[in-house]
């Protein structure tokens, strides 16, 4: 019991954390987002900022679920879902391109090596399809991204994999900011969707440490 409270709180702490300031700074919030509403682009210019921004997430440090979130409030679920999934395809193509053109040197530039690391161990377990387990962790999804081109995997087994998972989670964030619009609480929206990645990369990281180190122990105990 004692370790679910502990779990539970870590969880809210995280989920929370990007939320807290806005209740500091609410009344600039509000403007901003009064502003916005007021004199909004086109969909054509939302479209293209959304579309241009996730694209470039390999050069960016941008936050994809925040934008994807965003892009479903303004856009709406439909034409959210089809431009990040465009954007987020196209971000994924470019950086296994210039993985696959100049190998290890574009991995050791766009990533950590501890990153690198983790992400061979989930492609030696599932081989390409590690793509679509990872693909809605900030920085590891990157990461994997750059580590199979960089050997040279097939076009044919990074697509489909790639496809599909960016499709399920431009679908999720459209449809969650499209809601969280309806209702208003999209400040909150834009919190969770941050916070909420992150959480998931700081599990994820922990299993593969904990996953890791489990043969190395038993090892030691053996001998």
């Amino acid at each position: 019991m004692r370790t679910f409270l502990k779990w539970l709180f870590l969880i809210g702490v995280v989920l929370l954390a990007p939320i807290i300031p806005l209740l500091f700074w609410e009344a600039q919030a509000e403007a901003i987002i009064a502003g916005w509403s007021e004199h909004p682009p086109t969909p054509a210019v939302t479209a293209l900022i959304v579309f241009s921004l996730l694209a470039a997430d390999i050069f960016l440090p941008v936050p994809s679920s925040v934008v994807s979130t965003l892009a479903g409030s303004q856009l709406g679920t439909l034409l959210a879902t089809l431009v990040c999934w465009a954007g987020m395809t196209a971000g994924a193509v470019i950086a296994f391109a210039l993985a696959r053109r100049y190998g290890d040197a574009v991995v050791r530039y766009y990533t950590k090596e501890a990153d690198v690391l983790a992400m061979r161990k989930v492609a030696d377990r599932i081989g390409p399809w590690g793509i679509a387990l990872t693909r809605a962790l900030p920085i590891l999804a990157e990461a994997m991204v750059l580590l199979l081109g960089a050997s040279r995997l097939e076009w044919r087994r990074f697509l489909p994999p790639t496809l599909l998972a960016n499709l399920g989670i431009a679908l999720a964030y459209a449809a969650f900011g499209e809601v969280a619009a309806q209702h208003e609480w999209i400040l909150i929206a834009a919190g969770i969707s941050a916070a909420a990645p992150l959480l998931l990369t700081w599990f994820f990281r922990r299993h593969l440490h904990d996953a890791t180190d489990e043969p190395s122990d038993a090892q030691s105990n053996s001998t």
